[in-house]
């Protein structure tokens, strides 16, 4: 008599993935990581993202740390200084991507604000550039195609 072998995948496709953005609220390219991931959780991408608060997870929030050890991470700095992705490694593992905005906006040829509470229209085509590279990462974490 024989025994069918089901197969059970080893890492079943994720249904949502972590965003970490920064919390750098003193400089320009801190806002604008937190409004680009607010832009991929509202508009680009609601429904298939959520945000953890990265103070929350340092702090160890059990529900924070949870859900970035059971999901893919997305960690989105605004300085060299990486806060987001080397909590994120240490505390849950290592994120499926990371960005540190500011060399995707200097890539880009736009010049950031000096101030971190009002944006210039340079300030706004950021959010929109960063927004887009965080939905792309998403929809291939997903494995699916993105809508724009």
């Amino acid at each position: 008599m024989s025994e069918a072998i089901v197969e059970i995948p080893q890492n079943p496709k994720p249904v949502k993935v972590g965003i970490v953005p920064c919390n750098g609220e003193e400089i320009c390219a801190g806002s604008i990581t937190r409004f680009a991931c607010r832009k991929v959780l509202d508009e680009l991408r609601k429904g298939q993202a959520v945000t953890l608060c990265l103070p929350l997870f340092i702090a160890g929030d059990k529900g924070e740390r949870q859900f970035a050890t059971r999901f893919p991470t997305i960690t989105v700095d605004g300085c060299e200084k990486r806060c987001s992705a080397i909590s994120t490694e240490k505390l849950s593992g290592k994120p499926a991507y990371s960005f540190v905005i500011t060399d995707m906006i200097k890539d880009a040829g736009l010049e950031l604000s000096e101030s971190p509470r009002t944006f210039s229209e340079s300030d706004k085509e950021a959010v929109d550039l960063v927004a887009a590279e965080i939905a792309k990462k998403v929809d291939e974490i997903l494995g699916q195609e993105g809508d724009e």
